[in-house]
């Protein structure tokens, strides 16, 4: 006798690298079927090529996500930053926000959701950003994160019923590639970020991948609508947090 067993599927987009492959790689770990979307995934078993700017690639690469099998559990975690003051932010740089930041993540749960009703469980797991409370040069990157946090708390008040979560988690600074060739360890600008976190270090993504399995877990069926704040302590103290 041969018992087959089929592990539960995660799909994250933007997994290729940092928070996203930390959280691919916990995924394993925990038992589950990682689905990555990105740009970049000749180095991901199974990953799926897309730019999830463009709506046309999305659907297909969902479709082609999809064509393996249901998806109960979503991690929306691909964006982009587009830096600038508020005088240069350009409207170019805020569309391309809006479509990796918001928009993406809105087809994203439409594209999956119908499997989550199916199956009356699901989780979802938006990516928002310490910045969502206020940033300089973060018009357009503070602007869709926050409105992220919108969405999530809207989801979570619909889909609950279907037995659905959805929550957003808000990292603060994160040592991924980006942020290295950004701020190299020995800068003093790095030690500058360091010394404003009360835990006296800049995270890492395992640190994030951590507490998405934390929200990714059936049993967290009574946490929803809740943004954590992955930051070393960075928010405490900020009005409404």
């Amino acid at each position: 006798m041969t018992t087959s067993t089929t592990r539960e599927r995660v799909l994250i987009t933007g997994g290729g690298a940092g928070i996203g492959a930390a959280t691919a790689e916990r995924c394993r770990a925990d038992g589950f079927e990682p689905i990555v979307i990105d740009r970049v995934v000749d180095h991901v078993p199974g990953g799926i090529q897309a730019d999830l700017s463009n709506p046309v690639e999305t659907a297909r690469a969902l479709e082609q996500a999809l064509a393996g099998g249901p998806i109960t559990r979503l991690v929306n975690n691909v964006g982009v930053v587009v830096p600038a003051d508020a005088e240069s932010q350009t409207l170019e740089q805020f569309d391309l926000a809006y479509a990796l930041n918001l928009r993406c993540s809105l087809q994203c749960m439409q594209a999956v959701l119908p499997g989550m009703k199916e199956a009356g469980f699901g989780r979802i797991v938006n990516m928002s950003s310490r910045a969502a409370l206020g940033k300089d040069l973060r018009t357009a990157y503070s602007a869709t994160k926050a409105g992220l946090i919108g969405m999530t708390r809207v989801w979570a008040l619909e889909l609950g019923r279907f037995g659905i979560t959805a929550n957003a988690i808000g990292p603060g600074p994160i040592r991924t590639e980006l942020f290295d060739k950004a701020n190299p360890p020995d800068a003093p600008r790095t030690q500058n970020i360091i010394n404003a976190v009360p835990v006296k270090r800049v995270g890492i993504p395992d640190d994030v991948a951590h507490a998405t399995a934390y929200f990714l877990d059936a049993r967290s069926g009574f946490v929803t609508g809740q943004v954590l704040y992955v930051c070393g302590g960075m928010t405490v103290g900020v009005a409404g947090v």
